[in-house]
């Protein structure tokens, strides 16, 4: 299957198929996962910069990275962001937002526009080897998960201190983005990673891309974007973590699914393979 080029122009209708086995099937993979090579980070790799000047430079590219977004986002995909104004339940505090997989490029850039803060968002090592925005993730708020008892501890840590500055934590819980998909699937880890708002006692919301028809035919059947922001949803003093894990977990996937709804047009097809 193409890989960039699928987001970036239009294919023949008899290529937009994808027959799977399983939900944690992986549509699209770069030549390390294809390769079954395993990433990780470079040696001494700082998830939060102490040095100065490159907290500057930090800050001046995701400006920067925001305001390509709103060409790219707006224009390109045409979309369109509803419910931002929830948002305000979080004020003063940090807060996570999960999201659904369906496009790895507006998934850089649709949270940057659908929260109103500075993201950070939880990406695998394998993204730092995109070709171009791979080296500058790191840069536009990009988290790469440790591998390793000191990496882990560090990423952790990481995670804790942006959402106690009050920063925004971005989430892809299907882990693997199924192109212009308009369901939502299962959480291949689980409630795992809500545990970053439980231990923290922060909010939640989700952020679920729908995908309609265009208006004119200049991008052909591409489809654009509407951006629906839900929540808050917060943890219940009155359970332990594990429940409230599992509470988040269910609260964020229903509200997922009940905001994919809204998509009108699948651009993309997927089909199950029929078990032997």
């Amino acid at each position: 299957m193409a890989k960039a080029e699928l987001f970036q122009k239009d294919i023949p209708k008899e290529e937009r198929v994808f027959y799977y086995v399983s939900e944690e099937d992986d549509p699209i993979k770069t030549d390390e996962q294809e390769k079954k090579v395993e990433v990780g980070l470079p040696e001494g790799y700082e998830f939060i910069p102490k040095n100065p000047f490159v907290k500057m430079y930090s800050a001046a590219l995701f400006r920067i990275f925001k305001l390509f977004g709103q060409y790219y986002e707006r224009g390109y995909w045409k979309a369109k962001f509803y419910g931002r104004e929830k948002l305000k339940a979080a004020r003063g505090k940090g807060y996570v937002i999960y999201a659904n997989h369906t496009n790895p490029f507006h998934d850089v850039f649709g949270p940057a526009l659908a929260a109103d803060r500075r993201i950070f968002t939880i990406i695998s090592p394998v993204n730092l080897k995109i070709p171009g925005i791979g080296k500058v993730l790191p840069y536009i708020g990009g988290l790469p998960l440790g591998k390793t008892t000191d990496e882990k501890k560090a990423f952790n840590d990481a995670v804790d201190k942006r959402l106690a500055q009050k920063k925004v934590l971005v989430i892809y819980p299907e882990a693997h983005v199924w192109p212009y998909y308009t369901g939502v699937r299962k959480f291949p880890a689980g409630d795992r990673s809500f545990k970053y708002a439980v231990r923290n006692n922060l909010p939640i919301f989700t952020m679920t891309t729908t995908y309609h028809k265009r208006k004119n035919k200049k991008k052909g059947d591409l489809p654009r974007m509407d951006i629906y922001v839900d929540g808050p949803f917060w943890p219940d003093p009155k359970l332990s973590e594990d429940e409230n894990r599992a509470k988040l977990a269910e609260e964020a996937y229903n509200s997922l699914v009940k905001n994919s709804k809204n998509s009108t047009y699948d651009y993309f097809e997927y089909k199950k393979k029929a078990k032997k």
